[in-house]
Order: C-alpha cells, then structure tokens, then sequence
C-alpha cells in the first residue's frame, strides 16, 4: 500500500517536472527577447546603461512632463486607438452578423473577410498609401468617374484628412480580428434562445438586444481589451503611409519613439517615453487578465 502510494507520488512529480521541463525552454525565450530589452529599457530611463556615469535620476520623466511634442503624439493616439478600435467593433459586428447566417457559399465569404487580417501592416501601409495618391491612386480615380468636382484629393497631405485616412486603412487591415472574436461569440450563444423568443413573438430587434447583445458582451470586452492593445503598438501601417506627418497629425506614440531613437538617438529619452506607452497598455490589460483569471 505504501509502495503503491510512493509510486503515485513519484509519477505525479516526475508529470509536473516534465511540463516544467517542456515549457522552460520558451520562458526562456521570453526572458531572452522580452523580459531583457524591457529591463534595459527602463533601467536606461533613469540611468544611462551604457554611460561610465551611473547616476539615478527622473530627468527623463520631468522632460516628457513639459514636452509639447509628446503631449501631441499621446494625444494623435488616443484618437487614432479610439477611431480605429470603435469602427473595428462596429464593422467586426455587422461582418459576424452576416456571417452568422447560412448563406449559399459561406466559407468563400469567410475567406474574404478575414483576408484583410493576413496582409502585413508594412504592405497594407504601401498599398494604402498607392490608394490615396493624389494623381495616380485609385481612390481620386473613382472620384473622377463619379464626376466629383476637384478629385484630386491630398489625402495623405493635408493635415485634416491625413489621419481620418489612416484610420480607415487600419480599420480594412484590424477589422477582422475582431470579426473572428465576435463571430465564435455568436457562435456559441444557443439557437434555442431565438426560437424561444420568435416563439414569443419578439422582433428581430428584440432578440439582438435582448439575446444577442448580451451574450456578447465577454467577447466585446476580449476583442475590445486585446484591440486596444494592438492599436497603441500600431507601428508599419502608420509609418509607410505618413511617416507621422503632415506635420504631427498623424504622429502616434510608437512613431515618436523610433523617432527619437533611431533618428536623434535621444535613447533615454525615448526608452522613457517607451515605459510610459508599456504602462498604459499594462493598465488597460489588468480588467482583461481578470476577467481571464475569474474565468480559469
């Protein structure tokens, strides 16, 4: 009975280093690719780490603090983050609804919904920005053919067109991700409930309000939580359409921070600015990672 007791112990704790054995390889990979540069990033926000002078100091910080420019750029990015992940939503929904249903062909429109998601933001930001050129983009063109006087539209040029054109470029590129959340959402909410309720006469207004919204609402906070995320590190779309310009109207966070390191080499200074964007995205991750550890 004892031996039997003892083998069982010994199998449960050579399962449970075997896992850990599995996974320590990709912790350390994290460690190595994440977990140092961050590290070094915020130890060089307040001491150089490449200097022979160690000395601690908030200097960084008080800069941001009067720095005009930065203000500007959080500012860009709260708005770009806000059109881009409202529109993901808004469409995301109306794409799943569709989808939902069980039209003739369905997997080939699926396909063509998501498609948009497998493009890389680097091509995506080539190709919007070909799009919206003033003489030979396809977006002036159309404009033409439908007799719009003056179609020759500085899209990219102008600084109030400039990021409206940028968010709706994110917005063909992002939608999907959020389409394939709310998608399995609906997908998941029992059929049951809506014959129930067609049963009882409800509308089809009524059962989107009353079934649909609600049973959604873990997914919308998900796709919302994760999106937010994605859109404040949003980096290649942005820089191969504008480069952060007319001017700053198009200059988000993750802009500034190259900026001031591959191009001023301000590399304190921008490894402060990156800090700042990491604790941002870090608090608007805690109710996601909440929600995910009530759930577990």
């Amino acid at each position: 009975m004892n031996q039997s007791l003892v083998s069982k112990a010994l199998f449960r704790s050579i399962r449970l280093n075997t896992g850990f054995a599995f996974v320590f390889p990709c912790l350390l990979l994290l460690l190595l690719v994440l977990g140092f540069p961050a590290f070094v990033a915020v130890a060089n926000s307040f001491t150089p780490v490449w200097s022979n002078v160690k000395t601690f100091t908030l200097d960084n910080y008080i800069k941001l603090q009067q720095d005009k420019q930065f203000w500007e750029s959080l500012r860009v990015t709260i708005v770009f983050v806000a059109g881009t992940v409202s529109l993901h939503l808004i469409l995301g929904l109306g794409v799943a609804l569709a989808l939902n249903t069980e039209p003739l062909g369905n997997w080939f429109f699926r396909i063509i919904a998501i498609l948009p998601w497998t493009v890389p933001d680097v091509i995506s930001g080539l190709v919007w920005r070909f799009m919206y050129d003033p003489t030979a983009g396809i977006i002036n063109y159309f404009l033409d053919r439908l007799g719009v006087q003056n179609p020759y539209v500085e899209w990219l040029a102008a600084p109030h067109l400039a990021l409206p054109s940028v968010i709706f470029a994110d917005v063909w590129r992002g939608y999907p991700f959020v389409m394939l959340i709310l998608l399995a959402g609906l997908q998941a909410i029992p059929k049951e409930l809506y014959e129930a309720a067609r049963v009882d006469g409800a509308s089809v207004l009524q059962e989107f309000r009353h079934i649909t919204i609600p049973g959604l609402s873990r997914m919308f906070q998900v796709a919302f939580a994760l999106d937010v995320i994605w859109q404040f590190r949003r980096f290649g779309l942005v820089y191969n359409m504008t480069q952060g310009g007319p001017g700053n109207a198009t200059d988000i966070l993750p802009l500034a921070i190259y900026r001031q390191y591959f191009r001023y080499f301000n590399f304190e200074y921008a490894s402060a600015m990156a800090v700042v964007l990491a604790v941002i995205m870090i608090a608007i991750s805690i109710p996601y990672v909440r929600m995910m550890v009530k759930r577990t």
